[in-house]
C-alpha cells in the first residue's frame, strides 16, 4: 500500500493549471497568425487600460468606504450601528445592473441638482461654475456605482475580520495605556489584515469581471469594443471569444497573483 501511495503524482498538482495553459498558448497562437483574430484582439484589447482602471479605482474606494461603514457597524452609538447595517441590507439587496442604472440616471442628476442648487449664490457671482448632468461623466458614474455596490460586501468581509481578533489582545493594549486609534492601527488592523485578504481577493477578481457592465453606459472598456465591433462586422463568435480570452488571461492570472500573495501572508505569520 504504502508503494502504491509514493507512485502516485501529488494530489494537488495543478493539472487545470496545465489544461488552461495549453489552451490559452493555443489561442494565443491563432491570434498571431491569423489576420482576422489579431484585427479583433486589436480593437478589444483598446478598452484594456478602461477595465483595470476601473477594477482598481472602483475597488479602492469600495475598501475605504466598506471599512468606514464596518466600523459604524461595530459602533458603540446605536443609531451609528442601525445606520450602517440599514445601508449594508440595502445595497446588497439590489442587483449591481439595477443600482448601476439607478446611480447613472438617477442619483447623478440629483447629486448635479443638489449642486447648483446648494451654490446657487456662488454661482451667481461667478465664484463657482454651474454643472450640467453631461458633465458628470458615465465613466465616474459607474465606478461610483461599483464602489458602493461592493462596499456593502467588504464591509461585512471587514466586520468579521474585525470580530476574529481575540478580545484578550485588545484589552491588553489597552492596559498598556494605548489609545483607541492606537490599538486598531497597531493590533486589530494588521491581524484583519491577514484574515480578510483572501475574501477580499476574490472581491476583487469579481470586479474585474463585473466592470464589464459598466459597458450598458456605452462606456469603452473591452466589453464595449467588442460589442461595437461584433454589431458591425456581425463576427459574433470570433470577437466573444477573443472577449472571454481577455477576461479569463486577467482573472486567472489575477487570482494566482493574489494567491501567492496569501501563501507569503501566510508563511510569515507563522
Amino acid at each position: 500500500m504504502t508503494a502504491v501511495n509514493r507512485a502516485r503524482p501529488p494530489a494537488d498538482f495543478p493539472w487545470w493549471l496545465a489544461v488552461l495553459c495549453l489552451l490559452f498558448i493555443t489561442f494565443a497562437a491563432v491570434i498571431a497568425t491569423e489576420d482576422l483574430y489579431s484585427q479583433i484582439f486589436l480593437t478589444v484589447a483598446k478598452g484594456l487600460g478602461i477595465t483595470v482602471s476601473v477594477a482598481l479605482l472602483a475597488f479602492f474606494l469600495a475598501c475605504l468606504l466598506g471599512m468606514g461603514i464596518a466600523l459604524a457597524s461595530l459602533s458603540h452609538m446605536r443609531w451609528l450601528r442601525q445606520s450602517a447595517r440599514f445601508y449594508v441590507e440595502v445595497i446588497r439587496g439590489l442587483p449591481i445592473l439595477v443600482l448601476l442604472f439607478y446611480i447613472a440616471f438617477v442619483a447623478a442628476p440629483g447629486i448635479v441638482a443638489a449642486y447648483n442648487y446648494l451654490a446657487a449664490p456662488l454661482i451667481e457671482k461667478g465664484l463657482m461654475p454651474s454643472l450640467l448632468v453631461r458633465d458628470f461623466s458615465l465613466l465616474a458614474r459607474a465606478v461610483m456605482a461599483l464602489t458602493i455596490a461592493y462596499s456593502a460586501f467588504i464591509a461585512e468581509i471587514f466586520r468579521a475580520g474585525i470580530e476574529a481578533i481575540p478580545q484578550g489582545q485588545v484589552e491588553a493594549a489597552k492596559a498598556l495605556g494605548l489609545s483607541r486609534f492606537q490599538r486598531f492601527r497597531l493590533i486589530v488592523l494588521p491581524q484583519a489584515l491577514r484574515i480578510v485578504f483572501p475574501p477580499l481577493s476574490n472581491d476583487f477578481v469579481s470586479m474585474v469581471k463585473d466592470s464589464s457592465l459598466v459597458s450598458v453606459l456605452g462606456v469603452a472598456d473591452i466589453t464595449q469594443m467588442a460589442k461595437v465591433y461584433a454589431s458591425g462586422s456581425f463576427r459574433f463568435f470570433e470577437t466573444y471569444s477573443i472577449l472571454a480570452y481577455v477576461y479569463l488571461a486577467l482573472t486567472i492570472s489575477l487570482s494566482l497573483v493574489l494567491r501567492r500573495f496569501e501563501q507569503k501572508m501566510r508563511s510569515r505569520s507563522v
